[in-house]
């Protein structure tokens, strides 16, 4: 139902600088300075913290939600980390930040690394900040700079990322290149884009007081007035939103072409709040420790521990296939790797929980060689996350002899292999995160609440409850309208000798199966896959499938695991939408929706005006298939966020994309009644 918003090229040129003898950059491109020659320090402490009153107002900050700053123009993070720095030392210690910043033209991490190299009390957030750094790619990267802190890049033109922005923020920092050097960022659509995410009382403070800058303010609706400036600066400019708008042009037209995306009433959590995830395989523990890390107490329910369904793999790739075409479920998809990159650094860095080794997606045919081709052509990403490989350099990143079918590779060089039933583990074993081990059998609304019957006989009651419990999901009234397909899949293990042992890949190798590297001693094939079957009973035919999908790959490797010893296989139940996308999000009022949007039946374009009830407090994560390992941490992120009133990490078209409520829609426009 949303439609694209953007169009490749998804890379983005980063800055080019020109470095001062101080090892201070200039932008080449605008002609000017990253911040001020006489010390960008101060300056950023005068303009946009005094200016905003922040030291005042975090003092004070006692709110469950973050305080969230806004910046146009991340430049060198010098704001950021001077912000961040500074709600540490003065904010209470279970308040939290949320930064949005926006940058058309970001910094290399070498750049970044060297502008920020003189700063050396805020030298363990600037280690974390380019340990985490992304490419120079168009759309949000969420990068976690302390624990209670968490800052969201948004790579792109400035007002089209704050347009899409899913949040509110309490205080602008309107920095960017002087209006002379680069009048096309302060325009009328950025000022009105501002006023869109801001709340009432949110204020700004901006160095420059150029007529441009004022006149667009006013015209937004903020209140304006001169202050003393920094430096040689005599006067800047700080003002705040008495009453903002109540919704922003392009969310006007969001609802009125899809007004059952727009939640009327969500519900944050409090400090408080009880949060109940049903599930603990990679969807339900991502989600419990997503919550946990923001201080909620939470309790994990699965009638088995962590890890043990179909997120119970010795090893599991992390594995996307981004369609030729640019579409939101590939959007979806290479945001969610790249995050889930970053995310397991920052939880692993010294790699138990996961191995980086790259992975190498292979056309065995000259049509998917076209179609890889074709893939490259469109996106046009970085090549530090996938690149087009011949097959003689696939060859030398596999380390071993490919079957001559290939024809062509995509190389992920940050991504790798996975231990998921470890990773399971230690994300339930997050403080904050109690375990219990029972079947829900029932969810009854209680008041605002939410009553957990559980097959232990004991009632548990939640403000707020999580399924993520795959296809078990699917016998719950709460979300008895989602379709979800039950998938079987079964792994493959064998015992490897020497010889067997150095024909195993460097790097995960995948086409109709995936080999990862050996890992013990054990080399492991996988999956087979098979919809609508839920028999877990293990299967020769399904191991000797694994193995012919080998082949059309790893010839030499398949031979050798002929005659390998065979370890006991593992299969498993994947939970898949008819469309392949996750359900991340609030459950509709199912009879809500066939009430007020019955006439969808007969005229799709007959859109009324009347935004979409949610349950109050009920969310879903499932559906993440074959590629949960990717998907799932992203999708914590963003339920964590909505739950605890944070701005998303996925622009709106996305958000859209992944809510419930679409298929619930077109089962109303087909004219289909599914089941409540």
């Amino acid at each position: 139902m949303s439609s694209n918003h953007y169009q490749p090229p998804f890379a983005l040129q980063p800055a080019r600088l020109h470095w001062r003898d101080d090892n201070a950059p200039e932008a080449v491109d605008y002609g000017d300075v990253y911040f001020s020659r006489e010390d960008g320090r101060r300056e950023t402490e005068h303009v946009f913290l005094a200016g905003n009153h922040l030291l005042e107002r975090w003092h004070d900050w006692h709110q469950a939600r973050p305080f969230v700053i806004g910046e146009t123009g991340f430049g060198s993070g010098l704001n950021v980390l001077c912000a961040a720095h500074d709600f540490l030392t003065r904010a209470p210690a279970e308040a939290r930040l949320h930064i949005v910043s926006t940058e058309q033209h970001p910094f290399t991490r070498e750049d970044l690394a060297r502008a920020l190299s003189h700063h050396e009390d805020v030298a363990a957030l600037v280690r974390t900040l380019i340990d985490q750094w992304p490419p120079a790619l168009h759309g949000i990267h969420r990068v976690v700079l302390h624990e209670r802190i968490t800052l969201d890049l948004h790579f792109g033109d400035a007002a089209e990322s704050l347009e899409q922005l899913e949040g509110r923020v309490d205080a602008w920092f309107l920095d960017g290149f002087a209006p002379s050097k680069n009048p096309a960022m302060w325009s009328e659509r950025l000022f009105a884009a501002l006023a869109g995410a801001s709340r009432e009382g949110t204020t700004f403070a901006t160095f420059t007081c150029a007529g441009i800058v004022k006149r667009g303010l006013r015209q937004a609706g903020f209140e304006i007035r001169k202050v003393p400036g920094f430096g040689r600066k005599r006067e800047m400019l700080s003002g705040h939103m008495p009453t903002p708008p109540p919704m922003h042009p392009r969310q006007q037209t969001r609802r009125r072409l899809t007004p059952w995306h727009i939640d009327a009433a969500p519900r944050p959590a409090g400090h408080d709040d009880h949060i109940a995830v049903i599930g603990a395989g990679i969807a339900g523990a991502s989600v419990a420790h997503a919550l946990a890390r923001r201080g909620r107490r939470v309790t994990l329910i699965d009638p088995n521990p962590p890890g043990s369904g179909a997120s119970g793999n010795r090893q599991g790739a992390l594995y996307i296939r981004p369609a030729a075409e640019v579409d939101n479920q590939s959007r979806f998809y290479l945001a969610a790797l790249q995050y889930t990159q970053r995310f397991l650094n920052r939880i692993d860095p010294q790699h138990v929980l996961w191995h980086p080794s790259g992975v190498l997606q292979l056309a065995t045919s000259d049509r998917e060689a076209q179609r890889q081709r074709r893939c490259l052509e469109h996106w046009q990403l970085p090549e530090s996350m996938v690149r087009g490989v011949s097959r003689e350099e696939a060859q030398t990143l596999a380390g071993q002899t490919l079957a001559e079918g290939v024809r062509h590779g995509l190389y992920y060089a940050g991504a790798g292999w996975v231990r998921p039933e470890r990773l399971c583990a230690q994300l339930a074993a997050t403080p904050g995160i109690t375990q219990h081990q029972a079947t829900l059998e029932a969810i009854h609304q209680d008041g605002a609440r939410h009553v957990l019957a559980l097959s232990d006989g004991k009632r548990l009651s939640a403000d707020h409850v999580v399924l993520a419990c795959a296809d078990g999901a699917s016998r719950l009234s709460a979300s008895g309208f989602l379709p979800l397909q039950a998938v079987r899949g079964q792994v493959s293990h064998y015992s490897l000798d020497e010889t067997a042992q150095s024909l195993s890949p460097r790097c995960v190798v995948c086409a109709g199966g995936y080999a990862p590297p050996a890992w013990a001693g054990v080399q492991s094939l996988g999956a087979s896959f098979s919809p609508n079957d839920r028999d877990l009973t293990l299967r020769d035919e399904d191991d000797a499938f694994n193995l012919s999908e080998l082949e059309r790959t790893l010839p030499e490797l398949a031979r050798a695991l002929q005659d390998a010893p065979t370890l006991p296989s593992r299969s498993g139940l994947r939970c898949a939408s008819p469309d392949k996308s996750p359900y991340a999000g609030g459950l509709p009022q199912v009879a809500q929706w066939q009430e007020v949007y019955a006439n969808l039946g007969f005229d799709a374009t007959r859109v009324p005006d009347v935004p979409g009830r949610y349950q109050s407090g009920l969310w879903v994560t499932l559906a993440h298939g074959s590629r949960g390992l990717v998907s799932a941490p992203l999708v914590a992120e963003l339920l964590a966020s909505r739950i605890c009133e944070e701005p998303l990490p996925l622009p709106d078209s996305l958000v859209d994309h992944l809510n419930p409520g679409r298929r619930l829609i077109r089962a109303i426009i087909r004219r289909e009644m599914p089941a409540d």
